[in-house]
């Protein structure tokens, strides 16, 4: 039977199982907490559980709604919307971002899938800017982590992929990139999984779809997790301050940083809020996870062999100064 990978849903008839990849991170991790309990290891232990707490409960319920969203909510009802070329199929874009709760690297597929079945270049580059910071997990993550700043996080993220979408529409109409292979589509869709509701298919078909995303980005988090720890016990504060504080200088070394370190947005999401920690100030966790999305190398070669090298080059053009603006804006107030 094969492994369950990172964009890969296990089959109705599959047996529920991690995937290779979490079965690893999670061994390391373990590994990392048992020697954590070590007396000469005790703020590492510290560190450790003080996140293990912050996180258990928001992962908890982030994964079973995005179990949820992906048992109950049909794939035609998102590929319906998304490929006409009109304004509105940006802000379904930015909605069906929402509904397909995945991390920054399994998203690339979901997004490459649609632009096949007939969505248009900028609804596809609203999608992907838009669903690593709008879906559910994410969301509760980021809430959790900075309170109401995670909130201000995430309706700044969607408008600037909105945003781009409007300008990469211009584009389109001024033939600076490829031009949308557009169809009409006609995904036939039925809300079945409600309208047929049975309460054990529901929750075995929710564990699966939580199980799912969590084999995608679960091993991520982990990752950053254990940056993050590496850097709050380890790493100084007047380091960050030096290096990374809140002028041009420093944005522009975080945002380096986050292009060189390719962490799912999950993962993401606890370094950022490691750097808050270390900085306090929120332009920088803000450049540092949106950095990671619009000049991501993987998600630029995507665009640039399935769509054209015009619109994977002018992705980062057009979104680095938006963030690098709301960056400096954000560190000026917040």
């Amino acid at each position: 039977m094969k492994e369950v990978s990172c964009c890969h849903a296990p089959l109705p008839d599959e047996p529920l199982r991690l995937g290779r990849n979490l079965k690893i991170s999670l061994a390391v991790f373990l590994c990392l907490i048992a020697v954590s309990f070590l007396p000469s290891f005790k703020t590492l232990n510290f560190s450790l559980l003080s996140y293990l707490k912050l996180l258990a409960a928001p992962l908890v319920v982030g994964f079973l709604l995005g179990g949820a969203i992906d048992y109950f909510v049909p794939q035609g009802f998102i590929y319906r919307y998304l490929g006409k070329s009109g304004k509105l199929s940006l802000f379904y874009a930015l909605a069906g971002g929402f509904l397909m709760s995945s991390c920054s690297h399994g998203i690339l597929a979901i997004a490459i899938q649609i632009y096949k079945k007939g969505a248009g270049i900028p609804a596809v580059i609203t999608f992907l800017l838009a669903s690593p910071w709008a879906n559910f997990p994410v969301t509760i993550l980021l809430i959790s982590f900075f309170g109401w700043k995670g909130a201000i996080f995430i309706v700044t993220a969607g408008f600037i992929a909105v945003l781009t979408g409007f300008v990469f529409r211009a584009l389109e109409r001024m033939d600076y990139i490829e031009k949308s292979d557009v169809v009409n589509i006609r995904e036939e869709y039925e809300w079945e999984k409600i309208n047929k509701f049975s309460l054990r298919e529901s929750v075995q078909g929710v564990l699966r779809g939580s199980l799912n995303l969590s084999n995608m980005v679960l091993w991520w988090l982990i990752i950053g997790l254990i940056i993050a720890v590496f850097i709050d016990v380890y790493v100084s504060g007047e380091f960050f301050m030096q290096y990374l504080g809140p002028d041009i200088d420093g944005l522009l070394l975080t945002l380096f940083g986050a292009t060189v370190i390719e962490v799912c947005s999950e993962g993401s999401s606890i370094v950022a809020f490691e750097i808050y920690n270390k900085v306090q100030v929120f332009g920088n966790s803000f450049v540092f996870l949106m950095a990671g999305v619009v000049t991501d190398y993987t998600e630029i070669g995507l665009l640039w062999t399935n769509i054209g090298k015009r619109t994977a080059l002018l992705l980062p053009v057009v979104t680095v100064p938006q963030v690098l603006f709301f960056g400096l804006l954000y560190n000026a107030f917040l």
